[in-house]
């Protein structure tokens, strides 16, 4: 699967890096069956996904749990290759917020 691996957050449309990077260098990680993991500030979770073919493209969409401050929260997000070591983004909270996001590879799966 393309997705899979360890993408860097390099940057968010609602946050600055010094929040992306408050507890850990914010990531997203993803494994050959489409599960995985993020964290970016005091937000973290377990992504479930799926490559999905939209018209002429196709792009990784999933849901995710986890929590915002100690907070459970939840919602979805998107992931689309800029090409093999980039992608654009967007993660959204359930009723709540919703940014942009650009990743790096940092490691294949």
């Amino acid at each position: 699967m393309q997705y899979s691996g360890k993408w860097r957050i390099a940057e968010m449309g609602m946050w600055d890096s010094d929040y992306l990077d408050m507890e850990v260098e914010a990531y997203i990680e993803i494994d050959e069956t489409g599960s995985g993991e993020f964290q970016f500030g005091l937000v973290s979770g377990e992504i479930d996904g799926e490559v999905v073919k939209h018209r002429d493209d196709e792009r990784f969409d999933f849901t995710w749990e986890g929590n915002d401050e100690c907070e459970p929260a939840f919602g979805s997000g998107w992931l689309k290759l800029k090409d093999k070591n980039s992608v654009d983004g967007r993660i959204k909270f359930h009723q709540g917020d919703s940014s942009s996001l650009v990743a790096k590879r940092i490691s294949s799966k």
